[in-house]
């Protein structure tokens, strides 16, 4: 479709599908509100009880016998204090340690953003869904494939700001380059925490960025420092070093968040067949491992702290070694460690994902494949949920909005108007008032309920071929792209007190003036 979209006569590029904005009543178009999903639906469980059985027995193994790197020697000594056996940086930890660090985990917790209308639980059914995050490049159906840039940055902090579908600001929707990395967290960060009300992400690349990023999420919501740490008001994600390590800067920067009561999703990134052992229930359990290893740390640093065991294990294709995503083995070990977490009591995060390049059938199908698996794995959080192609090294605009539609649905799917079972909702009354010669159309029943019946999207386009073709034939990305251009150039900020945006920015000014956080370069 790469070449397709290149190729649509730039006649057409100029249509589009009218009465969007007009059927809205809005300036750019109609949403379903903001509000928090939560999943009804039993999780799927591909495995029976041995099967779990077997995995937690796999993942104790290779933490009492194999044991992880950790590369800090803080996180080291705490956990030689601990009790664990400690050979240089590498810890073994027996299952007895790691099952009582793991009953201090709350099985949910909130996080509160400086708008309260915008928080989120975590844990039981609930689901929230988040922006793309960290790719350093961007593309778009005009522009083609660029180097990201703080212009696209804020363009996707608009997009995240303005769908109802996005419940969380994650890490940067695309890298600015061109901003220094001593810096970057600084100017990213005042643009986040202006130009959006959501939750937001600390990176854990580092204690300056960290304390930085606390310190102007407490600012920006008008807090005290124990305020702050009195309840969960932002997170971090960090990621293990497949195989079998933890980094410096990360478990820095989780133990910071720990202490300070800040939730900490931890992730292990295993692929099948590159980092990972190439059996799924072999990569489940090596990841298991991996983000048990340092759950386990936490519990024992900061009792009680809110944690999220985190999945991203995939496969590689064994012919080139390029990451793939939304496959069926990603699918499967996405329920398989769902079930894992419920095992382990701990909230869950996965993710919406891709190995496409543009945002196409297959961009599409092996997203939708991976919202999906989110959902049937029972989910708390999901990462790169709009906006994420080429394995998570582009952001396009165009998919962003392309998977709010799906999201929007997701959300739908979850309305118990679907399966309501009331005398109305049955409707033998209205069954015997139209027989088997009439409509339903013109029935009082259906009049009463029309308006609310349906799923109603804002980018799909239902008409016929005949109609479509007669409004210039716009593809869905072309589409996408018209409506993303609208959303951003309507954009407006959400309130913000001019004394907190003032002291925000000057954090900002100060910072800047000692150097920011220290970097190689």
């Amino acid at each position: 479709m790469d070449r397709l979209i290149s190729d649509i006569p730039r006649r057409r590029r100029s249509g589009g599908r009218k009465g969007h904005a007009e059927r809205a009543g809005t300036a750019v178009h109609e949403q379903m509100p903001f509000r928090q999903p939560f999943n009804p639906d039993r999780p799927t469980e591909p495995l029976d009880e041995e099967g779990v059985r077997a995995i937690h027995r796999g993942t104790m193994r290779i933490l009492s016998e194999i044991g992880i790197e950790f590369l800090n020697p803080e996180a080291v000594a705490h956990l030689k204090a601990a009790g664990c056996r400690v050979e240089g940086t590498n810890i073994r930890m027996d299952e007895d340690f790691v099952t009582e660090m793991l009953a201090r985990a709350p099985a949910e917790f909130t996080m509160t953003p400086r708008n309260p209308d915008r928080t989120l639980r975590v844990g039981g059914g609930w689901m929230a869904f988040g922006n793309v995050s960290s790719p350093p490049n961007y593309w778009d159906v005009h522009t083609r494939k660029q180097s990201g840039s703080m212009q696209r940055y804020r363009d996707f902090i608009k997009l995240t700001q303005h769908f109802n579908c996005i419940h969380f600001a994650g890490g940067y929707p695309v890298e600015p380059v061109e901003i220094h990395p001593s810096v970057r967290h600084l100017d990213c960060l005042f643009d986040k925490l202006t130009m959006t009300d959501k939750v937001v992400h600390a990176y854990s690349l580092g204690r300056e960025r960290v304390e930085d990023v606390m310190e102007m999420v407490r600012i920006a919501g008008g807090l005290s420092h124990d305020a702050f740490e009195a309840t969960p008001r932002m997170y971090t994600n960090i990621n293990s070093v497949s195989p079998l390590k933890h980094d410096f800067p990360m478990l820095e920067g989780a133990m910071i968040h720990a202490r300070r009561r800040q939730p900490v999703i931890v992730t292990p990134f295993t692929l099948a067949g590159a980092m990972a052992p190439v059996t799924m229930a072999g990569a489940v359990t090596l990841s298991l491992a991996e983000g048990l290893a340092a759950i386990a740390l936490l519990q024992w640093i900061a009792p009680g702290c809110p944690v999220v065991i985190g999945t991203f294990t995939s496969n590689v294709d064994m012919k080139s070694g390029a990451p793939a995503f939304g496959t069926p083995e990603y699918m499967r070990a996405t329920q398989m460690t769902g079930q894992m977490a419920r095992h382990y009591g701990l909230p869950l995060r996965s993710s919406g994902v891709c190995a496409a390049n543009v945002p196409d059938g297959q961009a599409m199908w092996e997203t939708g494949h991976s919202l999906w698996a989110a959902v049937q794995s029972g989910s708390n959080i999901v990462y790169h949920a709009a906006g994420w192609l080429e394995g998570g090294l582009i952001a396009s605009p165009e998919k962003f909005v392309m998977d709010c539609e799906v999201l929007q649905q997701i959300q739908r799917y979850f309305d118990p108007a679907l399966w309501a079972t009331t005398e109305d909702d049955i409707a033998v009354e209205a069954v015997r008032a139209v027989g088997p010669d009439g409509h339903y159309f013109g029935t009082q029943h259906t009049q009463d309920r029309y308006q609310a019946a349906f799923y109603q999207p804002f980018l799909s386009d239902w008409r016929n071929w005949e109609a479509w073709d007669a409004a210039g034939a716009t593809w869905t990305a072309e589409r996408a792209h018209a409506l993303s251009r609208r959303i951003v150039g309507a954009f407006e900020p959400p309130a913000m007190d001019a004394a907190i945006r003032e002291e925000l920015a000057a954090f900002v000014a100060r910072r800047k003036e000692e150097g920011g956080a220290p970097t190689d370069f």
